[in-house]
């Protein structure tokens, strides 16, 4: 999917989500039924299809689950955000230039798992775990061609401050997790302090650090993938 794809998708479903279809009475009966009907209209008309090996009745279900993620704020923007950063400092390609996309998509359901584990992304009523995975790994898909733009803006720069404590930590090749942990609990330790961090109210110290840490063996795995010294 490209990003004007991907764009005009996700400003389709919030427009069929925000008011019902007026094709047919099964369309109006709810938002969920008139996005499902987009969705095959969609599909029909050739604007977009199916992919993830999705079969018609779970793009639809999936289209439903991208509408109520639209509505939402902490979830979606943690979603946006992380496809961003992850576009930005991990991109689907090794360290001498070759494609590598099963080493993004990997680091993609990671993170996102992560986030679930610690708060910071919720499912909700229609949106399954998959369904997550899925919205993200289209997002992140959508800003690999960003013409240079996110080098720019580097959004990976909370990606590229964990891994140079992984980095400081690994000699020999081998990482000395227990050094990297502590030196990344010491850093969101002294950002909060200086007031450079601020964890949203819900989330404690204590599940940012973990969730830091999840991030740390996340980015080690897709380094070793993709066989890069560094982000």
């Amino acid at each position: 999917m490209t990003w004007k794809e991907a764009l005009l998708f996700g400003m389709c479903l919030s427009v069929a989500a925000a008011a019902p279809s007026i094709q047919a009475q099964s369309c109006t009966s709810s938002q969920d039924a008139a996005v499902q009907c987009f969705v095959a209209d969609a599909v029909k008309a050739r604007l977009i299809k199916p992919h993830f090996g999705m079969t018609l009745a779970q793009f639809e279900s999936y289209g439903v689950a991208v509408s109520h993620i639209l509505q939402t704020h902490d979830t979606y923007l943690t979603l946006i955000g992380t496809a961003s950063a992850i576009a930005d400092a991990m991109p689907p390609r090794n360290a001498d230039g070759s494609a590598n996309q099963g080493a993004q998509d990997l680091a993609v359901m990671q993170i996102v798992s992560a986030e679930l584990n610690n708060g910071l992304a919720n499912t909700m009523s229609g949106v399954a775990v998959q369904h997550l995975w899925w919205f993200s790994l289209d997002v992140v898909d959508a800003m690999n061609d960003n013409n240079g733009y996110l080098q720019l803006f580097t959004p990976g720069i909370s990606l590229r401050i964990v891994d140079s404590y992984v980095v400081s930590a690994t000699s020999n090749g081998a990482v000395n997790w227990a050094q990297a942990y502590s030196g990344i609990s010491g850093a969101i330790d002294q950002m909060i302090t200086a007031r450079l961090m601020k964890p949203p109210p819900h989330m404690s110290a204590a599940q940012l650090k973990s969730f830091s840490r999840s991030l740390a063996k996340v980015i080690y795995e897709y380094r070793v993938a993709t066989k890069r010294a560094h982000l």
